[in-house]
């Protein structure tokens, strides 16, 4: 793969659909895919010939290019048809894909990037038959994350945070859920997503997961802390998080207490996301249907009755099998929840405990080895399903004329290297919004490591 740089796009004619014989104005045009994955099989061309025959409802285009303007999307369709329909504006970039396979950026939907510390230490003293509840009782597990995220200054914070997300970023994920949930205080969840939020390439949507666990101090008073989350935490990070979330399971919040959170957040506007059944069957994903949650995340015990319900409420099911990975524990029924009918998302989980992994390809890989999903599944729960859980349908997960784009280019001729050829990184190049943001697993943006 190739690129050739440009300078700042001018400004031309509206972006309005061209009259006949009128091209579309560009600052940005892709070329020669060998596979342009779209995600987005109502808007490639209709010829046949120009999509593939096994493209599993992906709308994959054979010898394919994109344009874009201002970050969005204006065009897609057959390389031989680009001339025709796209008007290069002066200093327009060009990205030469090469012969490769280029697919929409990875929308991880549940991530906890933001925290200090290091707990590679209780991993290896799990590994060796270390119980969990030992490793709680002696300071470590959750309270270790705790006490050294608030100790850890904002800029200590914005500091690690942005190096997690160059890892995101040049492993392909361009947009990226983050929560909260390791300062359970007001004022450091505060901290948390200020680092959260602090500039970077990746598209980011904020989740305070103040009610994640009930804090060594309050002693196992979990009704106080709710109240604390209620009363004070949610009121004053209002407007600083896109959703509110709660650990709904065994050994966390029951679902009165859950519920509690979820209804004192959407009075002041916060989106509803839920940690449910992860541990057991707690009741989580039933409430997450009751209460039209965004998503419900987790699931490892969902039963057909909770599928159906989330279902009907239009909830997204986000699966995070690098957590059962880990934990050698049942993972997700996710063939089930698709046979169901149930809008899927696949995410990392990347956390200190239990998934220390910012690499969406290898959840493609685990969804089609351990879930039996499909790479078709998979690649589509890895991107239009993340948009739908973090509430961006409209703007990412699929390569399509309106859409933002963001994209990959893979070091691969196929889509179906990315389960196949597991355990490295095969995102060649990254674009955010239009510009290159990663090369070769370097970021390479302004101010980025490779830059």
């Amino acid at each position: 793969m190739s690129e050739v740089p440009g300078g700042t796009a001018a400004h031309g004619p509206e972006r309005d659909a061209p009259a006949a014989g009128r091209r579309l104005a560009a600052d940005f045009v892709l070329r020669r895919a060998r596979e342009l994955v779209t995600l987005a099989p109502a808007t490639v061309p209709a010829a046949g010939a120009d999509t593939l025959p096994d493209d599993d409802g992906l709308g994959v285009i054979a010898d394919g290019a994109l344009a874009a303007r201002d970050g969005r999307i204006v065009w897609v369709g057959r390389e031989a048809q680009l001339g025709g329909a796209v008007e290069m504006l002066d200093g327009a970039a060009e990205l030469d894909a090469a012969g490769a396979c280029v697919l929409p950026g990875f929308v991880d939907a549940h991530t906890h990037a933001v925290f200090a510390g290091s707990r590679a230490d209780e991993y290896a003293a799990r590994l060796g038959g270390v119980s969990y509840a030992d490793i709680l009782a002696s300071g470590g597990g959750i309270n270790a994350t705790v006490a050294a995220t608030r100790a850890a200054s904002l800029e200590e914070l914005t500091a690690i945070t942005r190096r997690r997300l160059d890892s995101f970023l040049a492993h392909g994920t361009t947009t990226l859920e983050v929560k909260s949930g390791y300062g359970l205080s007001t004022a450091h969840e505060a901290k948390m997503l200020a680092a959260a939020a602090a500039g970077h390439p990746t598209r980011r949507r904020l989740t305070l997961l103040g009610a994640h666990f009930t804090p060594a101090e309050l002693g196992g008073r979990d009704d106080e802390f709710i109240d604390l989350v209620c009363d004070e935490m949610l009121p004053a990070l209002r407007g600083r998080a896109d959703f509110v979330d709660v650990f709904c399971d065994e050994g966390a919040f029951t679902v009165p207490q859950s519920r509690r959170v979820l209804e004192a957040g959407r009075m002041l506007g916060f989106g509803l996301k839920i940690h449910a059944d992860e541990l057991a069957r707690s009741g989580g994903g039933l409430l997450a249907a009751e209460l039209s949650c965004v998503s419900a995340d987790h699931l490892v015990h969902a039963t057909f009755e909770e599928i159906a319900a989330l279902r009907a409420a239009g909830v997204v099911a986000v699966v995070l099998p690098g957590t059962s990975f880990t934990l050698h524990q049942p993972y997700a029924p996710a063939r089930e929840m698709l046979a169901g009918g149930l809008e899927v998302a696949l995410a990392t989980d990347f956390n200190p405990g239990t998934c220390y992994c910012e690499n969406m390809q290898q959840m493609i890989s685990l969804a089609c080895q351990e879930m039996r999903l499909t790479p078709a599944q998979a690649l589509r729960a890895a991107t239009r399903g993340g948009a739908g859980a973090v509430g961006l349908r409209d703007v990412v997960g699929s390569l399509a004329p309106g859409k933002s784009c963001d994209l990959v280019v893979l070091d691969a001729a196929s889509r179906h290297e990315l389960p196949y050829h597991f355990g490295v990184n095969l995102a060649a190049l990254v674009v955010v919004g239009g510009r290159l943001v990663a090369r070769d697993g370097v970021p390479c943006y302004e101010g980025g490591e490779g830059s």
